[in-house]
């Protein structure tokens, strides 16, 4: 009942940290994360977009602290290789990392996408969380919107964590869906 609660809790945070990024101007260039448009997704570039820069960014990293109830020890070190932008949160017992692959296509995405799930297991389709989802075999979250798609790897950390104590799959949820209520688009 108690870890019940504790997710509920975590959840519920999470929500409220989505609902605060959703209605924030640089959400989604004045757009409210809902508001539907037909626009075609930008293909990847040279450099990181700015959707993908967000994910290390230290607005999203204080909204995570505020969910898991911790924060990072070290300096974040963003890389970008191959269209794979990275974030390595390194915490005192365990690492998350981030990532975001930059695709220039519907083709390329799905079957990224697609290649994550047979690499990693796609055990299981998550609803309600970017334009598809799923969870893999150790209960991190690949999810895909536009072009890009993201990883959260809780491969680093362990069974439980944060503040109050969590389930690790629970984690990756929990971060994908405070990312993905930030990510409007390109």
């Amino acid at each position: 009942m108690l870890a019940r609660l504790r997710v509920a809790g975590v959840l519920a945070g999470a929500a409220l940290v989505t609902a605060a990024c959703a209605s924030s101007p640089s959400a989604g260039g004045g757009q409210s994360a809902g508001t539907s448009t037909t626009r075609v997704p930008l293909p990847a570039g040279r450099l990181p977009s700015a959707v993908s820069k967000m994910v290390c960014s230290g607005k999203t990293q204080s909204e995570l602290a505020n969910v898991l109830g911790v924060s990072p020890q070290q300096p974040l070190v963003p890389t970008w290789a191959d269209h794979l932008y990275t974030c390595r949160l390194a915490y005192t017992n365990g690492t998350l990392v981030l990532t975001v692959k930059e695709l220039s296509s519907w083709g390329e995405t799905f079957s990224y996408f697609r290649g994550l799930g047979g690499r990693l297991g796609n055990v299981g389709r998550l609803t309600g969380l970017g334009q598809g989802a799923f969870t893999t075999h150790n209960g991190s979250v690949v999810a895909r919107k536009d072009y890009k798609v993201l990883l959260v790897d809780i491969s680093g950390l362990p069974s439980s964590f944060g503040v109050p104590a969590t389930s690790a799959a629970d984690v990756a949820n929990t971060v994908a869906d405070v990312i993905m209520g930030c990510w409007a688009g390109d």
